[in-house]
């Protein structure tokens, strides 16, 4: 500890959350080169080279992965203890970061966009895909304050808090022949489906580093139980991981879709889509807010997760 500069740990921070060395300068207000010279010093110290040049990036070692969210636990213990105490929303311009898939970007970012527009002019919003793999690290090193969606086997390092629960409703073209009517499941069974993937999983879930999220944005276990009901199985013609793809898709054809209710209200303002209650009961799923626990008493990110958790009650 008595050859380490601590600023080294701050470069350290931000090349881990940034992946890039110019991008990582920019947001601690170093040059390139400062930031390389910075990281040689951190490599010859620990004797690990930390970050390896890819194409996709800097990538990190073992090393550098194992650190990564005790450093970050360690800045932000000392910004609260040298920090303001107080958030002050109309001066403030933070930029916060929200992973968040493009269904849950339509239907709970643009609530909380109007209040941050009204109560914090001068912040911004990063919006990052929910569905990177690499979801669970972001979070860990602090890049991504909060993750919206569905999880399950949530590590203690992680809280999460219940937005509300979402179930399954039909969509088809406004001119489908269905359209207007309530569908069957003798109907649906004969119909090409149009699903959500995000990810592509097979089994419908990933998990990393301790946190599970869902990647099958429907629910397949209750669709091909009702569908074997009746001797059929469900044709899934086009599986995607594209929620606001769907009214596109859908037109012109004779399939139906499956999406969340409170985004087929949208679709179904805008004209786009006729929707129809699915023909049977089925558990809701819930939609959550997961965070870090190390910014549970940050004053800034509780005015986040509280002004996200009046837009998602805006959002029914």
């Amino acid at each position: 500890m008595n050859n380490l500069d601590l600023n080294l740990l701050v470069v350290f921070d931000a090349v881990m959350r940034e992946r890039n060395v110019l991008r990582a300068g920019q947001a601690i207000g170093l040059s390139p080169s400062a930031v390389s010279h910075a990281l040689s010093r951190l490599r010859a110290l620990l004797n690990d080279e930390l970050f390896v040049r890819t194409a996709a990036g800097m990538a990190p070692t073992a090393r550098a992965t194992e650190m990564a969210p005790l450093v970050r636990d360690a800045l932000v213990a000392a910004e609260r203890a040298i920090g303001s105490p107080v958030f002050e929303p109309e001066t403030s311009a933070r930029q916060f970061c929200i992973a968040a898939t493009d269904y849950m970007t339509a239907v709970v970012v643009p609530h909380f966009l109007r209040t941050l527009a009204s109560l914090a002019p001068h912040a911004g919003v990063t919006i990052l895909p929910a569905t990177r793999i690499d979801l669970t690290a972001q979070i860990d090193v602090g890049r991504v304050d909060v993750a919206l969606g569905s999880f399950s086997d949530i590590p203690h390092r992680l809280r999460a808090q219940l937005l509300f629960d979402e179930r399954d409703v039909a969509m088809v073209a406004p001119d489908h022949p269905l359209a207007g009517r309530r569908i069957t499941v003798d109907q649906l069974s004969a119909l090409p489906l149009f699903v959500v993937a995000a990810g592509g999983i097979e089994d419908g879930q990933i998990s990393e580093r301790g946190l599970t999220r869902r990647t099958e944005m429907f629910d397949r276990a209750t669709l091909a139980g009702e569908f074997a009901k009746i001797g059929a199985t469900p044709n899934l013609k086009v599986v995607q991981p594209h929620f606001l793809a769907l009214p596109t898709l859908l037109a012109g054809t004779s399939a139906a879709a499956i999406a969340p209710a409170r985004l087929a209200d949208v679709f179904l303002r805008s004209g786009s889509v006729a929707v129809s209650e699915l023909p049977w009961s089925a558990p809701a799923t819930p939609v959550q807010m997961v965070w870090h626990n190390r910014f549970g008493h940050d004053p800034a990110h509780r005015w986040l997760r509280s002004k996200l958790e009046d837009a998602a009650r805006q959002s029914s």
